[in-house]
C-alpha cells in the first residue's frame, strides 16, 4: 500500500503553471492584435489628398496590414499550439481521474483521500476544458479578424488601382490638353507676327522717310530728337504728325485683327546715360523715360485708339542698344519704341 501511494505521488503532475502561462500569453497576444487592429483603422479612415500621397498612403498602408497579417497568423498559431497543450493536459487529467477510479473500486489505498483526489481532479479538469473553449473561442474571433484585414487589404488594393488608373487617364489628357494649348498658342503667335508685320509695313508707308524712325527686330524705335524736345516730355509738332498717323493706322490695324487676340502696343521711353540734374521737372532718367512713354500713351488714346490696346513703360538709361558714351551712342540710345505683342 505504501508503495502505491508513493507511486501516485510520483505520477501526479501540477499543471496549474502551465496553464497560467498559456492564459497570460493569450491575454498578451488578444491585447496586441486589439492595438494593431485600432491602429489600422485610424490609418484608413485618413482622408487620401493628392495623387502621390495618396499612392504613398496606400502602400504603406497595405505594408502595415500585411505585417498585422502575419502577426496575426504567429498568433494563432501560438493559440492552437496552447489549445493542443490543454487538450494534452486534459487528456492525461483523464486518465488519472479513470486509474484513479480504478483504484477506489478495487478498494485499494485511502478511498477518501482517492475520492477527494478524484474531485480536484475533476474541477481541475473542468477549468481547463473550460480554458479550452474559451481558447478556442479567441481563436475563432481571430480568424474573423484575419478574415477582416483580407477585406481591408482587397479593399486598399481596389482603392489603389482604381487611383492609378484615374492617374493615368488624367495624365493622358493633360498632355493632350498641353498639345492642344501649344498649337492654340502657336497658331496665336503666327496669327500676331502676321499682323505686326502688316502694321510695320504700313507704318513704313505712313510715316516720313527718316533716318531717326527704323525698324530693330519686333520694334519700331522712334528717336526721341523727332517727338520730343530736349529734356522734356511734351510732343512737339512733329512728333504729334508722325503719333497722328500711327494713330490713324492702329485704328484701321484694330478693325482687321480678331477679337479672340488680345493684342496691345507698348509704348517704352528710353533715356540715355547722362544723369538729370535733379532741379527741373523730372528728377532722374527714369521719370524722364516714363513720363514721354506716357505723353504717347495719352496723345493716341485722345485720337481714337482704344486706352485698353495700350501700355506705357519706362527704362530709364538701362536699356541701351548702342554702347559707349560717344554722342552718336548717346543719341541712339535716347528713343521711344513701339512692340506690337500679346497681354
Amino acid at each position: 500500500m505504501a508503495l502505491a501511494r508513493n507511486s501516485r505521488h510520483k505520477r501526479t503532475v501540477d499543471y496549474w503553471p502551465g496553464f497560467v502561462d498559456a492564459l497570460s500569453t493569450l491575454l498578451m497576444a488578444i491585447m496586441f492584435l486589439l492595438t494593431v487592429f485600432v491602429v489600422g483603422q485610424f490609418i484608413l479612415s485618413r482622408e487620401i489628398s493628392g495623387r502621390d500621397e495618396v499612392l504613398n498612403r496606400l502602400n504603406s498602408q497595405i505594408n502595415e496590414l500585411t505585417q498585422a497579417l502575419a502577426l496575426e497568423k504567429s498568433g494563432k498559431q501560438d493559440l492552437e499550439d496552447s489549445v493542443a497543450n490543454l487538450q494534452a493536459s486534459l487528456s492525461a487529467a483523464e486518465g488519472e481521474r479513470s486509474r484513479l477510479q480504478t483504484l477506489l473500486d478495487a478498494g485499494s489505498g485511502n478511498s477518501q483521500a482517492a475520492q477527494q483526489r478524484v474531485g480536484t481532479l475533476t474541477q481541475q479538469l473542468d477549468e481547463q476544458k473550460q480554458a479550452s473553449a474559451r481558447a478556442l473561442s479567441q481563436v475563432d474571433l481571430l480568424n474573423q479578424q484575419i478574415a477582416a484585414l483580407r477585406s481591408q487589404i482587397a479593399a486598399v488594393e481596389a482603392a489603389l488601382q482604381s487611383s492609378e488608373q484615374k492617374d493615368q487617364t488624367s495624365q493622358v489628357k493633360i498632355a493632350d490638353l498641353g498639345r492642344r494649348l501649344n498649337v492654340a498658342l502657336a497658331q496665336r503667335v503666327q496669327e500676331l507676327n502676321r499682323y505686326r508685320s502688316d502694321f510695320f509695313g504700313r507704318l513704313r508707308e505712313i510715316l516720313s522717310d527718316r533716318d531717326n524712325i527704323r525698324i530693330v527686330g519686333d520694334r519700331f524705335v522712334f528717336q526721341s530728337e523727332v517727338l520730343f524736345p530736349s529734356g522734356a516730355a511734351d510732343l512737339n509738332p512733329d512728333g504729334q504728325a508722325e503719333m497722328v498717323k500711327l494713330a490713324a493706322a492702329l485704328i484701321d490695324l484694330s478693325k482687321e485683327i480678331p477679337p479672340e487676340i488680345n493684342w496691345v502696343l507698348r509704348v517704352d521711353g528710353h533715356t540715355d546715360n547722362v544723369p538729370l540734374s535733379g532741379n527741373g521737372r523730372y528728377p532722374d532718367n527714369w521719370a524722364l523715360s516714363s513720363a514721354r512713354a506716357i505723353a504717347v500713351v495719352k496723345f493716341l488714346i485722345a485720337h481714337g485708339v482704344p486706352a485698353d490696346r495700350l501700355v506705357a513703360a519706362g527704362f530709364g538709361e538701362f536699356q541701351p542698344i548702342a554702347p559707349g558714351d560717344t554722342p552718336e551712342a548717346r543719341a541712339t540710345n535716347r528713343r521711344i519704341e513701339l512692340k506690337l505683342t500679346e497681354k
